[in-house]
C-alpha cells in the first residue's frame, strides 16, 4: 500500500507518458491539453498530422503522431513511438471514434463492422499493447481510460445509431473485463461516459433548434456540456486521485441518465 499524497499532488502527472487517440479536434484535443497541463508528456494521435500541428505548437509537452486507429500497424507504431522516446507508457485515453449511420436499416453489416473496428477493436488492441509495455522502476500503476458514452448505457433513439451504441456498450463491457484481468498486475481500466457535449460530432445536433431543445429538456441541468467540464473527470481517472478505482464507468452527463 502506497503512502498518501498531499492534496496538491493528487492530480499531478509529472514524469508520466500519455497517449490520446482522436486528438485532432473536440474532446480529444482538450484531453491532450489537460494531461499536458498536469505535467504529462503527451503523444497526440490522429489520422492527419497537419490537424495536430496547432495542438502540438500550443505546448512543448504534446507530440503529434499520425495514426489511423483502424490499422493494426498504426496502433503498434503509436505505442512504440512513445515507449522509444520515454521508456514507458502510463496513461492511455482511447478517444477516437466513428459515428456510423443514424438508421439501422441504412447500415450494412460491413459498415457496422467498420464502426466496431474503430470504437471497440482498436481500444482493445491499444490497451493490450500498453499493458504489455514494461513498467519502469517505481512507476505508478497504468491507467487506461476508455471514452464510452451515455449511448452505451441508454438508447440513442430517436436519434438512432446502432453501431455507435453497440460499440460504446461493448467498450463498457471491455472496460470491466480488462479491469478484472489486469487488476492483479496493477493496471487500472476505467471508462468515461460523456453526455451531450458540444463537439464536431454533435455540431448538427446543437445547430438544430429543435434538437438542442430536446437535449435541454431531457438533461437535469437543462443544457449541453462544455468540453472543459470533463477536465476533472479525466484527471481523476488518469492520476493517483483514483488509485483505488478500476472497472468503473464515470458518467458526466448533466443528469441525463438519472431521469
Amino acid at each position: 500500500m502506497s503512502a498518501p499524497l498531499a492534496a496538491a499532488e493528487l492530480f499531478s502527472l509529472r514524469g508520466r507518458t500519455a497517449l490520446v487517440t482522436g486528438a485532432s479536434a473536440g474532446l480529444g484535443a482538450r484531453f491532450a491539453t489537460v494531461l499536458a497541463q498536469a505535467g504529462a508528456t503527451v503523444y497526440a494521435a490522429a489520422r492527419r498530422l497537419d490537424r495536430l500541428k496547432e495542438l502540438a505548437d500550443s505546448d512543448a509537452r504534446i507530440h503529434r503522431v499520425a495514426c489511423d486507429v483502424s490499422r493494426d500497424e498504426d496502433r503498434t507504431r503509436l505505442v512504440e513511438t512513445a515507449r522509444a522516446a520515454t521508456g514507458h507508457v502510463d496513461i492511455l485515453v482511447n478517444n477516437a471514434a466513428a459515428s456510423g449511420e443514424t438508421r439501422a436499416e441504412d447500415e450494412s453489416p460491413d459498415a457496422f463492422a467498420d464502426v466496431l473496428g474503430v470504437n471497440l477493436t482498436a481500444p482493445f488492441h491499444l490497451a493490450r499493447l500498453v499493458a504489455e509495455t514494461p513498467a519502469g522502476d517505481g512507476a505508478p500503476p497504468r491507467s487506461v481510460i476508455n471514452v464510452s458514452s451515455i449511448l452505451g448505457l441508454v438508447t440513442a433513439a430517436p436519434l438512432g445509431g446502432a453501431s455507435y451504441s453497440a460499440s460504446k456498450a461493448g467498450l463498457i463491457g471491455l472496460t470491466r473485463e480488462l479491469a478484472g484481468q489486469w487488476g492483479p498486475h496493477g493496471t487500472r481500466v476505467n471508462a468515461l461516459a460523456p453526455g451531450w457535449f458540444r463537439t464536431e460530432m454533435t455540431a448538427d445536433l446543437f445547430g438544430d433548434e429543435r434538437s438542442a431543445r430536446w437535449v435541454e429538456r431531457n438533461t437535469l441541468l437543462r443544457r449541453g456540456g462544455d468540453g472543459h467540464e470533463l477536465d476533472g473527470a479525466l484527471l481523476f481517472l488518469a492520476s493517483d486521485a483514483s488509485s483505488y478505482c478500476t472497472g468503473q464507468i464515470l458518467t458526466v452527463d448533466g443528469g441525463w441518465t438519472a431521469r
